[in-house]
């Protein structure tokens, strides 16, 4: 194949230098791709939460299926666009290996429960820094994705620029709830960037956040095609969304005549059982509908990442908003997982009361051993309480769905557990 014009050394760069391989037949975003899907980071994602507990149903989604179909539909996306050559051509074109790497590592970061732990790990680790699924992400892959020691893959420019969403550090927006990187993370911002400084109109916020490169852009919209589609399907399936409830539903809102007949024509696959014959099919449509236009940005000049920009049809983007407002009313807030929610809430709570005695606040009578050795001994060595919260937060969020009940049931259910139950 001939080489890729589309990229530089500046998008191939990596923080340190990486060490080269005899006989390397990959580019540096293979790389990257492979050591994600070969992480421990990324198998645990198999047991945590997309829309239902996981384990609850096989053929519930999970984070870890999820990332899958992200990445087929962004790989989709990038065939979609190179197909079109009116901008891009055969060796001049949005790298799929590129864009498949951010879409597997988009939910790394993701804690136990969805954005049910998500929420409360931030609440909790307010006096701290807060907790940020995105900003985990980032941790995940330049601090903790290997296991021995604190090492991260050392991840090119390119692939960290189509996983950073969000370009803001905390300290920025101090009352976030979310959208933000870790303060201690400027180091790795100012190296995606290239050392350039935001332009005064990207403020901080919601409109710096909205500065993303075009693999980003495509990561995102492949995300969005996903849950937007699948979070109906599995709702569906586990019988939340039904005939009734959604013409019930849709009698209560504010349709125009394109909303009415997506919710008629959806009504009817369920009647005739072809829910994921629809569904999936839809897929193709959301792919088309992007469409690559000419931008500038302050970036443009060092990469040709920032001189495009995904275009996405109205009609399509209209549709995805109201597939996730039906899964948000009928699924999300039913009473069913709000249940669950609380209990999530609950258990990641006193979990980590436990080890923020212990460990963070440092208890001087409590001596128990409640985490593994290796973690123990870096906490052990942390400057501050800050440093020490962030090394319990890692643990925490790092479990799986199961992991984070079978531990809660060891320390506070007197009947679970017993001297050989490690794991």
């Amino acid at each position: 194949m001939p080489a890729n014009r589309f990229y530089n050394s500046f998008d191939s760069d990596t923080l340190n230098p990486r060490p080269s391989s005899q006989g390397e037949y990959r580019n540096a975003f293979q790389i990257d791709r492979d050591r994600i899907i070969h992480s421990s980071a990324f198998r645990r994602l198999q047991n945590k939460t997309q829309v239902f507990l996981s384990g609850e149903y096989d053929f519930y989604r999970t984070r870890l299926t999820h990332s899958i179909e992200v990445a087929q539909i962004g790989r989709s996306i990038c065939a979609y666009l190179a197909h079109q050559r009116d901008l891009l051509d055969e060796d001049f074109y949005i790298d799929p290996d590129l864009v498949e790497c951010a879409c597997l590592s988009h939910d790394l970061g993701h804690p136990p429960f969805g954005h049910t732990g998500e929420r409360t790990l931030h609440r909790v680790m307010q006096p701290y820094g807060g907790f940020e699924g995105n900003a985990q992400t980032l941790r995940i892959l330049t601090e903790t994705l290997f296991n021995e020691g604190r090492e991260g893959m050392n991840p090119s420019r390119a692939v960290l620029d189509g996983v950073l969403k969000y370009k803001t550090l905390q300290a920025e927006v101090p009352t976030a709830k979310n959208h933000y990187l870790y303060n201690d993370q400027e180091r790795w911002l100012d190296f995606t960037l290239g050392g350039q400084s935001f332009p005064p109109e990207l403020t901080p916020g919601k409109i710096r956040n909205q500065f993303r490169s075009i693999e980003c852009q495509i990561m995102d919209w492949a995300d969005d095609t996903a849950y937007s589609l699948n979070d109906i399907a599995d709702g569906i399936h586990a019988g939340f969304i039904n005939v009734a409830r959604l013409e019930q539903w849709a009698s209560g809102q504010t349709l125009d005549e394109t909303d009415t007949t997506h919710i008629q024509k959806l009504c009817a696959a369920i009647r005739e059982g072809r829910v994921e014959r629809k569904l999936n099919s839809a897929i193709g449509r959301y792919i088309r509908a992007a469409r690559l236009v000419p931008d500038s940005t302050f970036l443009s000049s060092m990469t040709r990442r920032h001189q495009f920009r995904l275009e996405i049809d109205p009609v399509m983007q209209a549709q995805s908003r109201l597939n996730k407002k039906i899964a948000f009313e009928l699924v999300f807030k039913s009473p069913q997982l709000q249940q669950l929610d609380y209990k999530a809430d609950f258990i990641l709570t006193r979990l980590f009361e436990v080890l923020r005695d212990r460990y963070i606040e440092q208890d001087k009578e409590n001596t128990l051993h409640l985490m593994p050795a290796t973690l123990e001994a870096e906490i052990a060595k942390a400057p501050d309480a800050s440093t020490r919260a962030r090394l319990v937060c890692d643990w925490v969020a790092s479990m799986t769905d199961s992991f984070a009940f079978r531990t809660y049931r060891r320390l506070f259910d007197a009947d679970f557990g017993s001297i050989t139950d490690f794991v």
